[in-house]
Protein backbone atom coordinates (compact mmCIF):
# COMPACT_ATOMS: atom_id res chain seq x y z
CA UNK A 1 0.00 0.00 0.00
CA UNK A 2 1.20 3.29 -0.97
CA UNK A 3 1.88 6.21 1.50
CA UNK A 4 0.19 9.18 2.01
CA UNK A 5 1.90 12.55 1.59
CA UNK A 6 2.66 13.05 4.88
CA UNK A 7 3.66 9.76 5.51
CA UNK A 8 6.54 10.19 3.10
CA UNK A 9 7.55 13.43 4.61
CA UNK A 10 7.66 11.90 8.03
CA UNK A 11 9.96 9.33 6.58
CA UNK A 12 12.44 11.40 4.77
CA UNK A 13 12.93 13.41 7.29
CA UNK A 14 13.25 10.52 10.19
CA UNK A 15 15.80 8.82 7.70
CA UNK A 16 17.93 11.71 7.16
CA UNK A 17 18.29 12.44 11.01
CA UNK A 18 18.76 8.65 11.51
CA UNK A 19 21.45 8.38 9.07
CA UNK A 20 23.15 11.53 10.62
CA UNK A 21 22.86 11.01 14.24
CA UNK A 22 21.84 7.13 15.00
CA UNK A 23 18.21 5.84 16.14
CA UNK A 24 18.81 6.00 19.79
CA UNK A 25 20.12 10.11 19.99
CA UNK A 26 17.20 11.00 17.21
CA UNK A 27 14.56 12.02 19.22
CA UNK A 28 10.53 12.44 18.18
CA UNK A 29 10.44 16.18 18.74
CA UNK A 30 13.74 16.31 15.71
CA UNK A 31 11.78 14.34 13.60
CA UNK A 32 8.28 16.06 13.85
CA UNK A 33 10.38 19.34 13.43
CA UNK A 34 12.34 18.26 10.75
CA UNK A 35 9.24 17.27 8.91
CA UNK A 36 6.54 20.26 9.46
CA UNK A 37 4.13 18.05 11.13
CA UNK A 38 3.18 17.45 14.96
CA UNK A 39 3.73 14.10 16.77
CA UNK A 40 0.16 13.01 16.70
CA UNK A 41 0.98 13.19 13.12
CA UNK A 42 3.22 10.70 13.17
CA UNK A 43 1.58 8.13 15.67
CA UNK A 44 -1.37 8.40 13.48
CA UNK A 45 1.03 6.78 10.28
CA UNK A 46 3.43 4.59 12.33
CA UNK A 47 2.36 4.35 16.14
CA UNK A 48 5.71 4.94 17.39
CA UNK A 49 9.29 5.69 16.85
CA UNK A 50 9.90 1.82 16.75
CA UNK A 51 7.07 1.53 14.13
CA UNK A 52 9.23 4.57 11.78
CA UNK A 53 12.56 2.80 12.97
CA UNK A 54 10.62 -0.64 11.67
CA UNK A 55 8.72 1.37 8.62
CA UNK A 56 12.69 2.81 7.46
CA UNK A 57 14.52 -0.57 8.12
CA UNK A 58 11.74 -2.16 5.33
CA UNK A 59 12.55 1.16 2.77
CA UNK A 60 15.95 -0.44 2.68
CA UNK A 61 16.03 -4.38 3.41
CA UNK A 62 13.01 -4.97 1.12
CA UNK A 63 14.76 -3.70 -2.28
CA UNK A 64 18.38 -5.10 -1.16
CA UNK A 65 16.57 -8.73 -0.70
CA UNK A 66 14.32 -8.29 -3.72
CA UNK A 67 17.90 -8.08 -5.75
CA UNK A 68 19.44 -10.92 -4.64
CA UNK A 69 16.36 -12.97 -5.06
CA UNK A 70 15.57 -11.81 -8.06
CA UNK A 71 20.17 -11.97 -9.52
CA UNK A 72 19.59 -16.09 -7.99
CA UNK A 73 16.43 -16.66 -9.50
CA UNK A 74 18.43 -15.00 -13.16
CA UNK A 75 21.86 -16.96 -12.31
CA UNK A 76 20.10 -19.87 -11.88
CA UNK A 77 17.86 -20.11 -14.75
CA UNK A 78 20.86 -20.10 -16.87
CA UNK A 79 22.26 -23.16 -15.45
CA UNK A 80 20.16 -24.88 -12.20
CA UNK A 81 23.19 -27.60 -11.94
CA UNK A 82 25.94 -25.42 -11.66
CA UNK A 83 27.25 -24.09 -8.32
CA UNK A 84 26.64 -20.73 -7.91
CA UNK A 85 30.32 -19.51 -6.43
CA UNK A 86 31.09 -17.59 -2.83
CA UNK A 87 32.30 -14.68 -4.98
CA UNK A 88 29.31 -15.18 -6.95
CA UNK A 89 26.68 -14.68 -3.77
CA UNK A 90 28.48 -12.10 -2.58
CA UNK A 91 28.94 -9.90 -6.13
CA UNK A 92 25.05 -10.12 -5.46
CA UNK A 93 25.12 -9.01 -2.37
CA UNK A 94 27.47 -6.13 -2.87
CA UNK A 95 25.44 -5.07 -6.05
CA UNK A 96 22.09 -4.94 -4.07
CA UNK A 97 23.85 -2.53 -1.53
CA UNK A 98 25.25 -0.41 -4.66
CA UNK A 99 21.69 -0.08 -6.10
CA UNK A 100 20.43 0.72 -2.74
CA UNK A 101 22.75 3.66 -2.14
CA UNK A 102 22.42 4.91 -5.57
CA UNK A 103 18.71 5.46 -4.90
CA UNK A 104 19.54 6.70 -1.74
CA UNK A 105 22.35 7.79 -0.60
CA UNK A 106 21.97 7.57 3.40
CA UNK A 107 21.57 3.66 2.31
CA UNK A 108 25.44 2.43 3.51
CA UNK A 109 24.77 4.74 6.63
CA UNK A 110 21.39 3.36 7.43
CA UNK A 111 22.40 -0.24 6.92
CA UNK A 112 25.35 -0.43 9.07
CA UNK A 113 23.22 1.89 12.00
CA UNK A 114 20.61 -0.71 11.64
CA UNK A 115 22.75 -3.72 12.05
CA UNK A 116 24.16 -2.28 15.12
CA UNK A 117 20.45 -1.44 16.92
CA UNK A 118 19.04 -4.54 15.90
CA UNK A 119 21.84 -6.91 18.01
CA UNK A 120 21.85 -4.42 21.00
CA UNK A 121 20.04 -6.14 23.99
CA UNK A 122 17.02 -4.10 24.38
CA UNK A 123 15.99 -4.41 20.55
CA UNK A 124 13.84 -7.88 20.87
CA UNK A 125 11.15 -6.50 19.20
CA UNK A 126 13.38 -5.24 16.24
CA UNK A 127 15.37 -8.32 15.92
CA UNK A 128 11.92 -10.17 15.69
CA UNK A 129 10.53 -7.71 13.37
CA UNK A 130 13.20 -8.00 10.59
CA UNK A 131 13.76 -12.00 11.21
CA UNK A 132 10.06 -12.63 10.58
CA UNK A 133 10.11 -10.18 7.42
CA UNK A 134 13.63 -11.19 5.89
CA UNK A 135 14.52 -14.45 7.46
CA UNK A 136 12.91 -16.82 4.55
CA UNK A 137 13.49 -13.95 2.15
CA UNK A 138 17.13 -14.50 2.52
CA UNK A 139 17.10 -18.87 3.42
CA UNK A 140 18.10 -19.34 -0.63
CA UNK A 141 20.82 -16.95 -0.40
CA UNK A 142 22.42 -18.28 2.86
CA UNK A 143 21.72 -21.88 1.28
CA UNK A 144 23.90 -21.26 -1.67
CA UNK A 145 27.03 -19.35 0.91
CA UNK A 146 26.74 -22.67 3.04
CA UNK A 147 27.02 -24.80 -0.16
CA UNK A 148 30.46 -23.34 -1.37
CA UNK A 149 31.98 -22.41 2.26
CA UNK A 150 34.63 -24.95 3.21
CA UNK A 151 33.26 -27.56 5.56
CA UNK A 152 32.30 -26.98 8.91
CA UNK A 153 29.91 -27.04 11.97
CA UNK A 154 26.57 -24.93 11.62
CA UNK A 155 27.82 -22.53 14.96
CA UNK A 156 31.29 -21.75 12.97
CA UNK A 157 28.70 -20.94 9.94
CA UNK A 158 27.26 -18.82 12.06
CA UNK A 159 30.02 -16.99 13.51
CA UNK A 160 31.76 -16.37 10.00
CA UNK A 161 27.69 -14.20 8.92
CA UNK A 162 28.45 -12.24 11.82
CA UNK A 163 31.98 -12.04 10.93
CA UNK A 164 30.81 -10.83 7.38
CA UNK A 165 27.92 -8.38 9.19
CA UNK A 166 30.66 -7.11 11.23
CA UNK A 167 33.44 -6.30 8.27
CA UNK A 168 30.70 -4.87 6.61
CA UNK A 169 28.60 -2.28 9.50
CA UNK A 170 32.60 -1.36 10.37
CA UNK A 171 33.42 -0.33 6.62
CA UNK A 172 30.29 1.43 5.86
CA UNK A 173 29.35 3.24 8.98
CA UNK A 174 33.11 4.46 8.98
CA UNK A 175 33.20 5.08 5.14
CA UNK A 176 33.73 8.97 5.11
CA UNK A 177 36.64 9.09 7.60
CA UNK A 178 38.06 6.01 6.16
CA UNK A 179 37.85 7.70 2.93
CA UNK A 180 39.28 11.29 4.48
CA UNK A 181 42.55 9.10 5.61
CA UNK A 182 43.04 7.56 2.17
CA UNK A 183 42.58 11.13 0.77
CA UNK A 184 45.16 12.49 3.18
CA UNK A 185 47.63 9.58 2.81
CA UNK A 186 47.39 8.47 -0.62
CA UNK A 187 45.88 11.40 -2.11
CA UNK A 188 42.76 9.06 -3.75
CA UNK A 189 39.05 10.07 -3.83
CA UNK A 190 36.27 7.31 -2.73
CA UNK A 191 34.96 5.20 -4.85
CA UNK A 192 31.88 3.28 -3.52
CA UNK A 193 31.60 0.71 -6.40
CA UNK A 194 35.56 0.24 -6.09
CA UNK A 195 35.21 -0.68 -2.45
CA UNK A 196 32.29 -2.97 -2.62
CA UNK A 197 35.04 -4.99 -5.39
CA UNK A 198 37.39 -4.88 -2.69
CA UNK A 199 35.72 -6.70 -0.48
CA UNK A 200 34.01 -9.39 -2.49
CA UNK A 201 37.32 -11.81 -1.77
CA UNK A 202 37.85 -10.68 1.60
CA UNK A 203 34.97 -11.73 2.33
CA UNK A 204 34.57 -14.89 0.07
CA UNK A 205 38.30 -16.12 1.82
CA UNK A 206 36.94 -15.79 5.14
CA UNK A 207 34.23 -18.46 4.29
CA UNK A 208 36.70 -20.51 2.23
CA UNK A 209 39.56 -20.67 5.40
CA UNK A 210 39.66 -24.03 7.17
CA UNK A 211 37.68 -24.53 9.75
CA UNK A 212 38.83 -25.22 13.09
CA UNK A 213 38.15 -28.66 12.56
CA UNK A 214 38.59 -29.43 9.53
CA UNK A 215 42.63 -29.91 8.17
CA UNK A 216 42.22 -29.15 4.99
CA UNK A 217 39.77 -26.72 2.95
CA UNK A 218 38.07 -27.78 0.05
CA UNK A 219 40.37 -26.29 -3.06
Amino acid sequence: MSQSKTARQIQAAAETLFAEQGFAETTMRQITTAADVNLASVNYHFGSKQGLIQAVAESYLHPLCQYIEDAIHERLSLNSDDTVTLNELIEMLMRGLLQVHNHNTHALSMFSRLLDLAYMKNQEELRTYLLGLYRSRLAGFLELLRQDSSPMDDDEFFWRLHFLLGSMVFTFSNIHTIARIEKSELNKDIEIELIFHRMIPVISAGFMARSEQTHFCRL
